[in-house]
């Protein structure tokens, strides 16, 4: 299998790239199988004290592949990308989402599972499931609320409108927003000032602010799992409408 999500380290920094450009790192279970288990050895890497998840080409990642999803995927549990991203959520250590390009859907929920989201200023975001009669499996009905607010939260899950890099950081989407010809230093900059600190604190604050939170993750997270109401009827029309333009 082809390097689907490749791993560079410098440092003590990893960088993590979804590594599919030529399909706009449209997200597979072969990507996220990858994904996984890089995060699973960074857990045991003492070495590294920060991950960066960025995307090849000229974006973050157009979301879950549609293709995949139109024909069926060989999904290795119920629930498997929801737990990949987060086993990724749980790493000891910090991880940044440094976006730029397409963010959507499958991708946004990816992203929202990182500790910050950085977005270059070419950054575009979008929660298109109601556009394709799907429901969220993979986190985004329990983090885009913590995130930005249960009515905000509403209103991008039902427009499926297009947020730009400045709207997003208004809202509370991103952390910062930073023009893509400078994004790599950017990115590299922030994580050198998380390296500059404890790897200790980082792990125990990380663990404190989980167990704090005002609603157990988990518990939302199965909900989502068990309770959604899955496709809708017309998702194979709107896929196979979208394939033929």
């Amino acid at each position: 299998m082809s390097d689907l999500v490749t791993r560079q380290d410098e440092n003590g920094l990893s960088w993590l790239t979804l590594n599919r450009p030529d399909k706009l790192n449209a997200l597979t279970v072969g990507m996220f199988k990858q994904l996984r288990q890089h995060v699973i050895d960074l857990r045991k890497d003492e070495s590294i004290g920060c991950v960066i998840l960025r995307g090849a080409g000229k974006c973050f990642s157009a979301g879950h592949d549609l293709a995949d999803i139109a024909e069926g995927e060989d999904v290795p549990s119920r629930g498997w990308h929801s737990e990949t991203l987060r086993l990724m959520e749980k790493l000891p250590k910090p991880v940044i989402a440094g976006v730029h390009g397409h963010c959507y859907t499958g991708a946004l929920e990816v992203a929202l599972a990182a500790d910050f989201i950085l977005a270059a200023d070419t950054a575009k975001f979008a929660d298109t499931h109601a556009k394709w009669a799907l429901t969220p499996i993979w986190g985004m009905s329990q983090r885009l609320p913590r995130r930005i607010g249960t009515a905000t939260a509403k209103r991008l899950m039902f427009t499926a409108e297009t947020v730009r890099a400045d709207a997003a950081l208004e809202m509370g989407l991103c952390e910062a927003v930073f023009e893509e010809a400078k994004f790599e230093d950017e990115l590299r900059a922030f994580a050198q000032n998380i390296l500059a600190n404890s790897s200790f604190s980082h792990a125990a604050n990380k663990r404190l602010l989980e167990a704090t939170a005002s609603d157990p993750m988990d518990a939302g997270l199965q909900w989502e799992i068990t309770e959604n109401e899955g496709v809708g009827p017309d998702m194979h029309d709107r896929i196979n409408a979208f394939m033929k333009k």
